[in-house]
């Protein structure tokens, strides 16, 4: 039997109601599914999204949630090794999959009468997998080389790696999610299995269906695949290290001749997105708009860039959909003749103002209503539908939860975010770092 929990989506305020349709079930074994009916078009996307990332490894070994993505391609007792991406694109569709701190995401979108074969395929690997002696240590080296190539030949990605793991004193976001190379040259089969067995179970999954579908039969296919496979019943709690209170600024200078521009970056320790209290990260997600979300209408921009001169880029980021506590991140693009210094001091004081200064009203009300429109034009994409519910759900939110999210920012308030830049902007939980072209330029003290 099916226990059937029907939810309808809601209209944002002041704003028609959604055009997509937004259902929930979950089966007997714990696998909570998402149906999003959208008829435009008659396409279909299935994501399964695993409630577990990098964040959630052991030390030691770093990259194997990664890893298992890798090798959930290989085969299972039915499909021989890329079978299953050979067949999707066979039958005019696409495949692929992602992993992140806290989730691993496999995807197909397909013509909306395929759903039931990619659902059949999605469902086999999920408990069938076969990982051949041959397979793990060939995939082992696509990832070092996919590392390679993304990380080790890019130095902003090392200087983005650096921070980071400066930035986290304990928790395990501060290790990167494709892992550290001496521990992935280390990943073994049994690594992987035992990895396999532990986290990829359906009452460790959800489920979303979106396009030209209906939740009836959304509840059928998923019953015939998904219904028959075993519950994990020793799924481990997801517990893990917490930041200790961060009482010192830290430094770092990262130098590499292929930098081809310099810059400043300071990266702040950050509240996450909680379920249930989403107001705090809403006042974050309109400061950091407020501050950098446009280089030419921004505060920073114009401050620095259109005032002093002293930058040609700024940036301002926080994404607080995370289950523990995230980063808010501010970035400088200095002129050709400005130190990396004086772009730093520059960066201070503009801070400096607009903590004396206040939000100016007719910028917020300019920033509130570009989210506003943001949140609408959002609705457009079902496939971006798909991924911000299975985003959030996986990571310990609620259908509600996203429905209420664009209301939530839209009650931000001035006083929000001033309160939110206060909590936030202290140097004493943040990291401050240089990325140069050089070898010989050291950070100025």
């Amino acid at each position: 039997m099916l226990r059937a929990c029907l939810v309808t989506a809601i209209s944002l305020c002041g704003v028609p109601a959604l055009a997509a349709d937004v259902s929930s079930f979950t089966l007997e074994n714990g696998l909570q599914t998402v149906v999003i009916e959208d008829h435009r078009a008659p396409v279909v996307v299935q994501m399964v999204w695993y409630k577990t990332g990098s964040a959630d490894e052991v030390r030691g070994k770093s990259g194997i949630a990664h890893y298992l993505e890798h090798l959930m391609f290989k085969g299972t007792d039915t499909l021989a090794a890329g079978e299953l991406s050979k067949t999707v694109s066979a039958n005019g569709g696409s495949d692929n999959a992602f992993t992140s701190y806290d989730y691993t995401a496999y995807f197909q979108r397909i013509a909306a009468d395929r759903l039931p074969l990619i659902m059949k395929m999605e469902a086999d690997r999920m408990h069938n997998l076969q990982i051949s002696p041959d397979d793990w240590k060939t995939e082992r080296e696509v990832i070092l080389e996919e590392r390679a190539q993304r990380t080790d030949s890019d130095p902003s990605a090392l200087f983005a790696e650096q921070t980071n793991a400066a930035q986290y004193l304990n928790s395990p976001y501060g290790t990167p999610v494709i892992g550290w190379r001496d521990e992935m040259e280390g990943l073994t089969r049994d690594d992987a299995i035992a990895w396999y067995k532990r986290y990829y179970a359906p009452n460790n999954a959800v489920l979303v269906v979106a396009g030209d579908v209906t939740p009836e039969e959304v509840k059928s296919l998923a019953a015939e695949y998904y219904g028959p496979i075993a519950a994990n019943t020793g799924l481990p709690e997801r517990v893990r290290p917490q930041e200790p209170p961060q009482l010192a600024e830290r430094r770092l200078s990262y130098a590499d001749p292929r930098v081809a521009q310099p810059s400043v970056s300071r990266s702040y320790l950050a509240p996450e997105r909680n379920p249930g209290d989403q107001k705090q990260a809403a006042a974050l997600t309109v400061l950091a708009e407020i501050l950098g979300g446009n280089s030419q209408t921004s505060v920073l921009g114009q401050k620095l860039i259109f005032g002093s001169g002293e930058a040609i880029y700024v940036g301002a980021h926080y994404s607080g959909l995370s289950v523990d506590q995230t980063t808010f991140t501010l970035s400088v693009l200095p002129a050709a003749d400005v130190p990396l210094p004086e772009a730093e001091k520059a960066l201070d004081r503009a801070i400096a103002e607009f903590m004396q200064e206040g939000v100016d009203s007719d910028r917020f009300d300019r920033i509130k209503t570009q989210i506003h429109a943001g949140e609408i034009y959002a609705q457009d994409n079902v496939q971006g539908l798909a991924q911000r519910y299975g985003a959030a759900l996986a990571s310990g939110f609620s259908i509600d939860d996203v429905q209420d999210w664009p209301d939530t920012l839209d009650e931000v308030t001035p006083d929000d975010v001033m309160a939110a830049a206060k909590l936030v902007l202290d140097k004493r939980h943040a990291v401050t770092g240089y990325l140069e072209p050089t070898t010989t330029k050291e950070v100025s003290q």
